[in-house]
């Protein structure tokens, strides 16, 4: 009989949507509490080219990533997505949502967002949460599938995950050395 394989740990991130600063300081710092320090942090780039959020979360909207510098089990982002989500409720005003807390991890092959709609590429991981596979690691970037975000298929934070990527790696090795 084959024996289960378990995978390495992952390098989790979360891409924080937002308008305002101080939502987006507040969501960092409470990211923190749930994963331990921050080892990154991207550029703000615009959230534009969809107005999905919009009407809920207002004009000129923004989303930078933002990693963590522990490792975590793969399977730990339904759990971390549920906080994320009780998280946003917790940042909300009554006109809804400051941020948009997109949890995700990244290994040496593939990233994955958590996500809590169904698609016909994702994966119930179990309290209604998914796993969504929207790159894999070929010739020296993460490759998007057709069904990935417009903001993640346009290049726009390929630089950004080459280093999560390189972090992860060494992570990994000063692991596994020691």
């Amino acid at each position: 009989m084959a024996q289960p394989q378990f995978p390495d740990p992952v390098k989790l991130f979360v891409a924080v949507l937002w308008a305002e600063d101080d939502a987006l300081r507040l969501a960092c710092e409470r990211l923190q509490e749930l994963w331990g320090p921050i080892d990154f942090q991207g550029a703000d780039h615009p959230f534009d080219l969809s107005n999905y959020y919009a009407a809920e979360m207002g004009e000129n909207l923004r989303r930078r990533l933002v990693s963590f510098q522990e490792l975590a089990p793969p399977e730990s982002i339904r759990a971390g997505k549920l906080q994320c989500n009780v998280l946003e409720d917790k940042l909300a005003r009554p006109a809804g949502r400051r941020v948009n807390l997109d949890l995700g991890y990244l290994d040496h092959n593939k990233i994955v967002l958590a996500s809590t709609k169904p698609a016909g590429q994702k994966i119930h991981l179990g309290d209604g949460i998914h796993a969504d596979l929207v790159a894999r690691f070929s010739q020296g970037r993460y490759q998007p599938f057709p069904w990935t975000f417009p903001d993640f298929k346009d290049g726009r934070y390929d630089e950004e995950l080459a280093v999560l990527r390189r972090r992860y790696l060494e992570l990994l090795r000063q692991r596994n050395q020691g």
